[in-house]
């Protein structure tokens, strides 16, 4: 039994996919930018918050990180009209995506924060900082730089799951695919060809972040 290859008409619906990987793209970048300001926030209730907003984020990350993200976009979507907030399949999907990988981050965020010895904490109120203050010039930073690879891996890996939007109809690169295999019957050509695309992409990312690395994290040159 022979199989002949039929990339033309996957090749034909160029337009669409590149139309998918530009959503998936901002979708993720997205979800990236807000999760990281979710997490700080969250990281920070935990390790300097009062102890009932610390009660909040700690329910909080246990019940996003113990239930499926499938799960979690259809409550989003097929769950929040119920109680009168309706989404587009989009602006549900960057929520999702925004609460999952929020949850993820704080912890590894935490874990940098708690990483930071508490003598350069306790210089930095002697100095008069205010507490926000100390976290943000003296915490922070050296934190983000500690658990920096690990964050940027949780961020690929969000945009990998990206794909699991496309079964709320969000217009991602999956969703597409889904539809030109559904119309050409060219499996085997348009999952390949989306494979490569999320390779390219998690590529494309891994070089951001790299450089981001370089600019803003790297220690100074002393030579």
């Amino acid at each position: 039994m022979t199989y002949t290859f039929r990339f033309g008409p996957v090749l034909e619906a160029y337009r669409d996919l590149l139309a998918g990987a530009w959503l998936t793209l901002q979708l993720s970048a997205s979800a990236m930018l807000l999760g990281l300001v979710v997490a700080i926030a969250c990281a920070w209730a935990k390790t300097s918050g009062p102890k009932p907003l610390r009660w909040v984020v700690d329910c909080y990350i246990e019940i996003i990180r113990n239930t499926p993200f499938l799960v979690q976009i259809f409550f989003i979507f097929f769950g929040l009209p119920a109680a009168g907030l309706r989404l587009s399949p989009n602006a549900a999907a960057l929520l999702a995506m925004v609460i999952n990988v929020g949850a993820y981050a704080t912890e590894i965020i935490r874990a940098g924060i708690e990483s930071i010895h508490k003598g350069q904490v306790e210089a930095g109120l002697a100095l008069g900082l205010k507490p926000l203050q100390v976290f943000r010039y003296i915490v922070l930073k050296p934190a983000l730089r500690t658990v920096y690879p690990a964050l940027t891996s949780q961020f690929i890996l969000l945009m990998l799951t990206s794909s699991v939007v496309s079964a709320i109809s969000a217009d991602d690169l999956t969703s597409m695919a889904n539809n030109i295999q559904s119309l050409t019957f060219t499996s085997f050509e348009v999952y390949l060809v989306v494979t490569l695309m999320y390779l390219a992409m998690s590529l494309a990312f891994s070089a951001v972040f790299s450089a981001i690395h370089r600019l803003a994290f790297a220690y100074p040159d002393r030579r």
